[in-house]
């Protein structure tokens, strides 16, 4: 089964990694480059890559310094646009959604998401190893496409509407940070409406990304979407 590695989730930045046994691939790089390469040290002589959704600080900042530790990066045209040039160009490969491509043992599918950003992307995971699906999709507050078959989610959660008006109610946040996580980020509520309309037939594990730090209730967001999918459910 693909194996889920997280060392950070959240607004102060993203890192992942999914091992399928074969091939490892290295998902965002919101983190200081030193810190991804000493946490996934021993996954490191597996790794094929690592895919970037968006040029954002939390998912990106780590990413110029990872290429120079010998870490080709993938990512759209609009997001290497947005990030700038890269010391090593020949690591930097464009994405598109839409088209597929291999790495490793991985086929990899983009796909766009809504988010405020250059050219965010999504990615679809398939293992030739294992033969299972992986869904990645994070910083979106919409996922327009169906999918079928995926036996593992990685999924963003990052408020609930309900705490959020709470907390504009409270003084807690300003208006427009609120407007901008409604047309920026997956609430619980949309996480929600997501999966009852998608195939979870072939669910395995549902992990939830990128919860806010004032606008979430972990253990709230874990048991709702485990109640409603029927699959084991895990926070990041």
């Amino acid at each position: 089964m693909i194996t889920v590695h997280c060392l950070s989730s959240g607004s102060s930045g993203n890192s992942y990694a999914v091992d399928d046994g074969e091939s490892v691939l290295l998902l965002e790089a919101g983190i200081p480059a030193r810190r991804i390469a000493t946490g996934y040290l021993k996954l490191l002589p597996r790794v094929s890559g690592c895919l970037i959704t968006h040029e954002h600080g939390d998912h990106a900042k780590g990413a110029a310094k990872l290429s120079g530790r010998g870490i080709d990066l993938y990512m759209t045209a609009g997001t290497q646009t947005a990030l700038g040039e890269f010391k090593y160009p020949y690591r930097i490969h464009t994405v598109k959604a839409q088209e597929q491509f291999s790495l490793g043992s991985w086929i990899v599918l983009p796909f766009d998401t809504e988010h405020d950003a250059a050219e965010p992307v999504g990615f679809l995971l398939a293992s030739s190893f294992t033969h299972e699906k992986l869904l990645f999709a994070t910083d979106t507050y919409y996922i327009k496409y169906r999918f079928s078959g995926v036996n593992v989610f990685m999924v963003e959660c990052n408020y609930s509407l309900s705490i959020l008006q709470q907390n504009l109610q409270a003084g807690r946040i300003p208006e427009n940070q609120r407007s901008r996580l409604l047309h920026s980020h997956f609430s619980l509520e949309h996480v929600i409406d997501f999966f009852k309309l998608t195939d979870l037939s072939a669910a395995q594990k549902i992990y939830l990304l990128h919860a806010s730090d004032r606008n979430s209730d972990q253990k709230l967001f874990k048991d709702t979407v485990q109640r409603v999918t029927g699959v084991p459910t895990k926070v990041l």
